[in-house]
């Protein structure tokens, strides 16, 4: 009786240890695969937040360049409606003809009328990029990028104070054509316009000074030939 004790506690005492194996291969291959999983779930969420980024930083930058063309185009607008103004002015102050002279004065002011509404939309669109081009930054770390993000936040802000200057320019060349009138064949003006001249003179100078400094930046900008790939 005791040999067949002890071959029974033996083949209990083998079941139990390779039942205690197998189920510790169970759980060790259920905490391994838990472990997996839960890294592929981080790297996962890691690629997806680099994804979103990425798709934010190209989205944001499409808006802030599609807003910039924009403000150019409208800057352009206002421009030549401005040196259309600017050419009939000149022309209506060497008129003699009174009918003519009003011809010229009519057009002065409904170029400076339509030069006004474009520089207008133009400082909005140039305000708007800058914000779109600094909100841009917040989606890259790559210093290439920052570098010329910051460059064109320059651009739009000085692009926003060219063109209010010369829509304050087409202000006061509108309301100096106004007040044009011709007496006795010579040219003259309704009331004292000489602060306005002041003014317009004033701030077409600004608005050189101004526009050199809007060069430079889109001469920097113009150095970024590709720009490099995002890392």
């Amino acid at each position: 009786m005791a040999r067949v004790f002890d071959r029974n506690m033996f083949i209990m005492l083998l079941a139990i240890m390779i039942g205690a194996i197998i189920i510790s291969y169970f759980v060790a291959d259920i905490v391994n695969r838990s472990k997996i999983e839960e890294l592929k779930t981080e790297h996962t969420l890691e690629i997806e937040t680099i994804e979103e980024k990425n798709i934010n930083f190209t989205s944001h930058l499409i808006d802030s360049l599609v807003l910039l063309d924009k403000s150019r185009e409208d800057r352009t607008s206002g421009n030549h409606h401005f040196d259309l103004a600017f050419s009939w002015y000149g022309s209506a102050l060497s008129e003699k003809n009174s009918s003519t002279m009003e011809l010229y004065k009519n057009r002065v002011i409904g170029n400076c009328t339509d030069a006004m509404s474009n520089y207008l939309n133009s400082h909005q669109n140039f305000k708007t990029a800058k914000s779109f081009f600094n909100a841009t930054k917040t989606y890259t770390t790559y210093e290439k990028y920052l570098e010329l993000l910051d460059l064109y936040v320059n651009l739009t802000a000085s692009g926003a104070r060219l063109t209010m200057l010369r829509y304050n320019a087409s202000k006061y060349l509108k309301y100096m054509a106004e007040n044009l009138t011709l007496v006795n064949g010579t040219i003259t003006y309704l009331e004292n316009v000489s602060e306005l001249m002041d003014s317009f003179n004033e701030t077409m100078d600004l608005y050189e000074e101004e526009s050199e400094t809007y060069d430079e930046y889109q001469d920097e900008i113009d150095k970024y030939e590709l720009i490099p790939e995002q890392r």
